[in-house]
């Protein structure tokens, strides 16, 4: 329960502090977003048809901070997501855990083209397990933790979208605990807290109010190491569909696909027995109905 008092509390927080510059919004500014909150609730008594009792929240936040003036540019994005599941008299389990940040400056080269430095941060907010393993965490705070900083130039031909290409791009994967650096947990070499990477980088963001009442964001990151297996991209590539009944409840569908071939999975035996250990696609998918608050 602390664990949702205090992330409830950066989640409000965060929207105040978006909320005081949208105050002092001038024609140069320009901040906004969406905090979304869905919930599921099945109770069941003396049911013959079986089933269990359950109950689930997801909260979501996509909030932006640009700045345009003249020639010059400022564009800053924080999207968090946290979700927590309770199904009969099972453990209470997270569906869901981000923490995205990042910041790109840009000044004005030609028409549509910007001369752009960017920092982007990832991680999440508690500990994540391999269910029913409750006991051994396989993800912290900061443990997967990425920081990127990149050069580069971003294309933007509407309001609606823009693509990013950085040939000069350096990857830093933090793993701050000590069983997850010891097990060389997301690339990191054994007993190492960090791995650095050089690469090239691509970053797209597509927005719009594709009809009536719904909303399409879509985001794909994608990045290769110049010196390591450059054949391997990185891949995340996130999209959101919101559909907004009225002023206040919307539905969404929102979906996550991954590919980082420094994240390794185990592969068992048929006695139960880890043989191998293989990079996969990973993909999540959050389907819910609820409140939403848009500004």
């Amino acid at each position: 329960m602390k664990k949702i008092i205090i992330i409830a509390a950066v989640m409000i927080l965060s929207l105040g502090v978006f909320s005081q510059e949208a105050v002092k919004d001038t024609s140069y500014w320009k901040a906004g977003g969406t905090v979304t909150f869905t919930f599921s609730q099945v109770g069941l008594t003396n049911w013959a048809a079986g089933g269990e009792n359950s109950v689930s929240g997801n909260g979501m936040a996509n909030l932006f901070l640009n700045y345009n003036r003249d020639r010059a540019s400022w564009e800053s994005y924080m999207g968090m997501a946290y979700g927590l599941m309770q199904q009969g008299g099972d453990i209470l389990k997270k569906t869901d855990d981000k923490i995205e940040l990042f910041s790109k400056f840009g000044y004005q080269a030609v028409n549509k083209w910007y001369y752009t430095i960017l920092a982007g941060f990832t991680t999440q907010f508690t500990d994540g397990y391999s269910y029913p393993n409750d006991s051994v965490p396989i993800s912290r705070l900061l443990a997967p933790g990425y920081i990127n900083l990149s050069a580069g130039m971003d294309y933007k031909p509407s309001k609606y979208f823009n693509l990013y290409i950085a040939p000069v791009s350096g990857k830093i994967t933090i793993v701050n605990d000590e069983t997850l650096s010891a097990a060389g947990a997301f690339g990191v070499d054994p007993g190492k807290h960090t791995r650095s990477e050089f690469g090239g980088f691509l970053k797209a963001m597509y927005t719009r109010d594709i009809m009536e009442n719904v909303n399409l964001l879509t985001k794909l990151d994608l990045f290769s190491n110049y010196i390591e297996n450059p054949q391997y991209v990185d891949v995340s590539w996130e999209v959101t569909l919101t559909m907004s009944v009225n002023k206040w409840l919307t539905a969404n569908i929102h979906t996550h696909l991954i590919f980082d071939e420094d994240i390794k999975f185990p592969e068992y035996d048929n006695a139960g027995n880890v043989v191998d250990m293989k990079s996969k696609v990973q993909f999540k998918e959050v389907l819910g109905a609820g409140v939403s608050f848009k500004f």
